[in-house]
């Protein structure tokens, strides 16, 4: 018999299973005690519960990338999906279980996605981008192909930052061949590098939290330095057009000051690739929201898209099919 997950559970079913924790933050309650703000997480997704009443000794017990057994029942509370906490109890490493089980990875293989972006990577056929571009795939690779794309938002799953990468790449594609007067490369080189600093900024894939540099500096900063770094040990002039053009693609790829971006996008490719990058992340969003919602239904409010729900059509074949991604 096949082990439910955490999210095959409905609202109002009590369950008994094992989570990891994804993410713990011991906060202050409205009657002056402290509670404990828990993530829980497996292969299908994410939910969260309260642990009312939570000592120090308890945040110190229930951290991230901690297994725990869960005895509770799902509800709904402000139109979003918690768990009611009755027990919990720390999973010992003896009992079999093993971590990389319960973290969700994207719906594409690790060895596909490698191959589809080092495919697009020998497309680059300027001397200085390629070789930015590949020295620091091959220095960061083993992370940039198993990292999350972020902690909590979109494509925050194993394989999450290649699968983000990968989908961006073909949405360049596409546009790059509607428009000739965008230069591919550039785009494509922009695209592979833009979220590349993640592996610097977060921790890793258990436990996904942000590094000191991650919260001081920021992944924007992080890969226009690695962009430096990379330059001078191949030989390349940093101050040249081609090296500052890419470092343009990835310092304003947020668009505006508000989200980070430390330029506006002044380039077409960087416009380009400010608008596929937000739209690779909001249909992500919206997507995995409508996976957790029954057709006919509003979902739960996406954060990343001004707290709006989203309808699932009752009619709408494409939708009907999102809950084969996983």
């Amino acid at each position: 018999m096949l082990r439910r997950r955490l999210l095959d559970y409905h609202d109002g079913e009590e369950m008994d299973i094992v989570v990891l924790i994804k993410d713990a933050q011991l906060r202050p309650s409205k009657n002056g005690k402290q509670y404990l703000l828990l993530h829980f997480c497996d292969s299908s997704g994410i939910i969260r519960g309260n642990f009312w009443n939570a000592t120090s000794q308890d945040a110190d017990r229930y951290v991230p990338g901690t297994l725990v057994e869960l005895n509770g029942k799902r509800e709904e509370y402000q139109d979003h999906p918690q768990i009611r906490i009755y027990s919990m109890r720390l999973v010992d490493e003896h009992e079999g279980y093993k971590l990389e089980e319960f973290v969700k990875s994207a719906p594409i293989a690790q060895q596909q996605l490698k191959t589809d972006i080092e495919n697009k990577i020998a497309e680059i056929k300027n001397e200085n981008w390629h070789a930015i571009v590949q020295y620091l795939i091959n220095k960061w690779g083993e992370k940039f192909y198993s990292y999350p794309a972020a902690k909590s938002n979109h494509h925050a799953v194993k394989n999450g930052l290649a699968f983000h990468t990968q989908s961006m790449l073909k949405d360049a594609e596409a546009l790059a061949n509607n428009y000739p007067q965008v230069n591919k490369e550039l785009l494509y080189a922009g695209c592979i590098l833009h979220d590349m600093g993640k592996v610097i900024e977060l921790s890793g894939v258990m436990g996904t939290t942000y590094t000191p540099e991650g919260n001081l500096i920021g992944h924007l900063v992080l890969i226009d330095e690695e962009i430096i770094l990379a330059a001078n040990e191949l030989g390349l002039d940093p101050h040249c057009e081609d090296i500052m053009l890419l470092r343009h693609m990835v310092i304003s790829h947020h668009g505006l000051p508000e989200y980070g971006a430390a330029r506006r996008p002044f380039l077409l490719e960087a416009e380009l690739l400010h608008k596929i990058d937000d739209l690779d992340a909001s249909i992500y969003a919206i997507t995995n929201a409508l996976q957790q919602t029954e057709p006919g239904k509003f979902s739960e409010m996406v954060f990343s898209k001004e707290n709006r729900k989203f309808y699932r059509p009752k009619f709408n074949t494409s939708l009907n099919n999102i809950d084969n991604l996983e």
